[in-house]
């Protein structure tokens, strides 16, 4: 008997050995994989907090921002606008490092962190896609880890990229921009035509005098439409309320147009709607049911391409990262680890 209690005895403790250790091991991986992902430097002898304003050919620099370091998730952030800035894609700061996902917030040129220079000839999307170009280059990134994931003007933008260079990358994230700027015309329209007729009137005769910078004018818009269709959250995040105090008027009525119900401005005639086909790198459009964009022109995007995906948001508007945050993180998450896990597989294969 005191044989059998002695064995009894021993099992237990190899038992609480063997689940220590165990435990030891998962957090020493967990450590392991924290520390990795911490392990990083930007250029120079004194560091600057991953922040590197990177030069371009044309003379002018423009602002990123480094987190975190893992060898096959890189994803570059554009932002909307046009000359918005990164500061609402800040969100992604609370979920890509914990996924282990290393990403990049960027200024575009004209934005508020970076140069801002007064020749408008700068701001058309052809520079703007060499801009990207150049930033890939210095950053290091290519297509066994490069994602782009672009909002509004930053997905027509990151369209714009795949079409010229998506021999570069390794996944294409196009959030809430339908690709068609006509096709946003339209269902802009629509969507200004449910307002009541009063609300209408009232905008109308600010349009009219072209007093889009009235505050009065703003306010309509504000609480009628901003609301609703671009973040619905009741109180707006401080870094939404950042980069919309830092916009660049004056690019912005240039590229887009003076307001969002009067679009004017050089890219009012863009269209790549019959060029998706071409796309071949794996793309997940974000479409949310209360968006500016039609969701189902998202939808429709994900089957155009050739390897597409779909991610719908329906408690979302155009900041579908904001006020739907738990689906479009988790989506943008999955897809950029099913991409990742679809290549290290592919590569294993060979």
């Amino acid at each position: 008997m005191k044989k059998l209690s002695k064995l009894l005895f021993s099992c237990v403790v190899i038992s609480a050995l063997c689940t220590s250790c165990q435990r030891v091991e998962e957090t020493t991986t967990t450590e392991t994989t924290a520390n990795s992902y911490l392990n990083y430097k930007t250029p120079g002898e004194v560091q600057t907090g991953g922040i590197q304003m990177i030069p371009l050919k044309e003379g002018y620099k423009v602002w990123t921002k480094r987190f975190g370091n893992s060898p096959t998730m890189k994803v570059l952030l554009l932002h909307g606008g046009p000359a918005m800035t990164h500061e609402y894609m800040e969100a992604f700061e609370s979920f890509f490092p914990e996924a282990n996902i290393e990403f990049y917030e960027y200024d575009q040129l004209g934005s508020y962190y970076s140069d801002q220079p007064e020749d408008m000839s700068l701001y058309n999307i052809d520079r703007f896609v060499e801009e990207v170009e150049q930033v890939r280059q210095h950053l290091g990134l290519d297509e066994s880890n490069f994602y782009i994931l672009g909002n509004s003007w930053g997905g027509m933008l990151a369209m714009e990229y795949a079409l010229k260079h998506q021999d570069k990358l390794k996944g294409l994230i196009i959030s809430n921009m339908t690709a068609s700027f006509p096709k946003y015309a339209v269902y802009n329209a629509k969507l200004r035509s449910e307002m009541r007729p009063s609300l209408i009137d009232s905008l109308e005769v600010y349009e009219q005098r072209s007093d889009f910078m009235n505050p009065e004018y703003q306010a309509l818009v504000y609480e009628n439409y901003y609301k609703k269709h671009l973040c619905r959250l009741e109180d707006w995040p401080d870094p939404v309320n950042r980069s919309f105090k830092h916009v660049n008027q004056k690019v912005y009525e240039y590229m887009q147009g003076p307001s969002e119900f009067v679009p004017g401005g050089i890219l009012q005639n863009w269209d790549r709607w019959d060029d998706l086909k071409q796309l071949t790198v794996p793309t997940l459009t974000v479409g949310a049911k209360y968006d500016t964009m039609n969701p189902e022109e998202m939808k429709e995007m994900s089957q155009l391409v050739q390897n597409g995906q779909y991610l719908y948001c329906p408690n979302g508007s155009h900041l579908a990262m904001w006020d739907d945050q738990q689906v479009f993180m988790d989506g943008v998450i999955k897809f950029i680890k099913d991409v990742d896990a679809a290549q290290a597989k592919s590569k294993t294969a060979m």
